[in-house]
This record gives C-alpha cells, structure tokens and sequence, in this order.
C-alpha cells in the first residue's frame, strides 16, 4: 500500500510542473498591463515603470517563473497590488463559502443520484427508468447559471421563502448559513447529480448481468442485499471516479454561480482578479485549485485500493 501511494504521489509531481507553466505563461499573454491598471490612467511612466520593477514585470519571463514557482513551493504565492495582502491570506478569506457551497452540493447531488441510480436499474425499460433518464438528461443539459436564475425567480422573488443573494457565515447561524446556500447548491449540483446517476444506473447495470448475481438471486438472496453487498461494491469504482470529478468541478465550476448569487469566495476572487490583470492573484488561486483537484483525484485513486486490493496489486 505504502509502495503504491508513493508512485501515485509522485506520478502527480510532472503534472503540477506542466500545470504551472501553463498557468504562468496564459496569464501573461492576456493584454493589459497591471502597474498602469494600479496607478490609473494620470501615472506617468515613470511611475509604471518603478512600478513594474518593484512588481518584478521587467524581469525576463524565465525568471519571472522560477521566481514564482520557487515562491510558491515555499507556500508564498505573492502579494495583490489590489487588496494590499498575501495571495495566500486573500485565498483564506475566500475559502469557506466555496467548500460550504461545494459540501452542500455535493451532499444534495449524492443524496439525489445514488438512490435514483438504483432505482433506475432495478427497473430496467419501465416507466421509472425512462422517467429518471429523462430527468437526467434535463438536469445534465441545464447549465447551472440558468438554474439558478429560475431558482432565484421562483423561490427568491415569487415565493420569498429564500434569500436570492448574498451570504452569512457560519458563526452567525447555522440555519442562516444554509439558508443562503440551498439555491446556489441546488444550482450547482443538479447538474453533477445528473451525471452521477446515469453513471450509477450503467455501472450497476453491468453488473447485475454476471453470472454470480444470477446465482445469488437462484438461492433465493434478498434483492436489497444482493443490490448492497453484492453489486453496488463491485460497480462503485466508476462512480467513485465521477463522484470525485465531480467534487473537483464543483470547486472550479463556482465561479458562475458564486458570481449569480454574490457569493464572496473564491469564484468572486478570480472574477475580481481578472478584471483588474491581478497577476499573482489569478496565478495563485488558479494554482490552488488545480493541486486541489489533483489532490482529490489522488484521494480516489488510493480508495481504488481499499475498495478493490486488485487495483491495487496490477499498479505495483
């Protein structure tokens, strides 16, 4: 086990290079000079050029990278001319309303997908099937801005029984907390539910057709327990694997939604840093996400060996 986490953490370490280098060289492509957007259109040249030194933009682009990246390794990811603070501590700031969005979205879509996964498959070609696909299909075609615009008109405007914007933290109430979460998590998650329950019905499909489930339920096996003991271990590495995808998207996909909902986390931040050509910011919070997607990709990888030691034995 021990031999097998190591060469997938280390399989992690050319990505995250590669990662970096695309990260740094896109945003410094984009037009748009930050010293100039910082000291407004009355600076003089001077003044950009001291500006662009002291930001260190006059340097080579080479070394404007292993500057940064020897920086970041160290946990430094710069400082925003902007907010006047640490990348690092800007990140902070932002983070809770991002993972309470994706935590609750993530709860709601596993919530919704996994039980009508089942259902779809233990009812193969009926009425329920079709009507859950059907769903599905729906869910998965309605981009999340638009949903949560039909949310906020339906339960924000018309019925007013939610907030339609806005955000309380969590020290402030519990209850409160969640109640500015519901419709940006419904949002957010639909579409993830969808796939993760036309994932569910096709891995479960699969195997309720091997020999070993017929012989299961010719011995007169309980068809809850063949579903839960028999089928579901078997057929869960491919719904592990988009479930983790999923969570991963639902990090980097609420830029829009956070956005809609005026939501202050990190989709805010990004949208904000953009704006202003806020270098180290974007550099810095685009970086965060993706090591917490590789992270997370890591994490399903090792629970493929806990789930199926096979895996884990055809790795080594």
């Amino acid at each position: 086990m021990k031999m097998y986490f190591l060469k997938r953490l280390l399989s992690l370490v050319p990505v995250l290079f590669i990662v970096s280098i695309v990260i740094f060289m896109i945003i410094h492509l984009t037009p748009g000079d930050p010293a100039s957007l910082v000291l407004g259109e009355e600076a003089t040249e001077e003044q950009i050029q001291a500006l662009r030194a002291d930001m260190g933009l006059d340097l080579p682009i080479v070394t404007q990278y292993f500057h940064w990246i020897g920086n970041a390794l160290q946990g430094d990811l710069g400082t925003s001319y902007f907010m006047r603070q640490p990348v690092t501590d800007a990140i902070v700031s932002h983070l809770a309303p991002t993972i309470s969005v994706a935590i609750i979205a993530g709860t709601i879509s596993l919530l919704i997908s996994i039980p009508i996964g089942i259902l779809a498959a233990t009812r193969r070609g009926t009425n329920t099937d079709r009507t859950v696909m059907g769903i599905s299909l729906i869910g998965m075609s309605v981009p999340s801005f638009l949903l949560g615009l039909f949310l906020i008109l339906l339960f924000g405007v018309k019925l007013r029984w939610l907030p339609v914007a806005g955000y309380q933290p969590i020290t402030d109430g519990f209850l409160g907390h969640i109640k500015y979460l519901i419709l940006p998590s419904i949002a957010l998650g639909s579409m993830h539910a969808a796939l993760i329950a036309r994932m569910t019905r096709s891995s479960l499909l699969e195997v309720l057709n091997m020999n070993y489930i017929k012989t299961a339920r010719s011995k007169g096996v309980h068809e809850y327990l063949i579903i839960t003991r028999h089928t579901l271990r078997n057929a869960f590495l491919p719904i592990l694997t988009v479930i983790g995808q999923t969570f991963g998207s639902l990090i980097a996909g609420a830029v829009v939604t956070e956005t809609i909902f005026n939501i202050p986390g990190i989709g805010q931040l990004i949208i904000n840093s953009v704006e202003r050509r806020d270098y180290a910011v974007i550099q810095g919070v685009v970086l965060f996400v993706t090591c917490t997607y590789v992270l997370i990709n890591l994490i399903v990888d090792l629970l493929y060996g806990v789930i199926d030691p096979r895996v884990r034995l055809n790795k080594k």
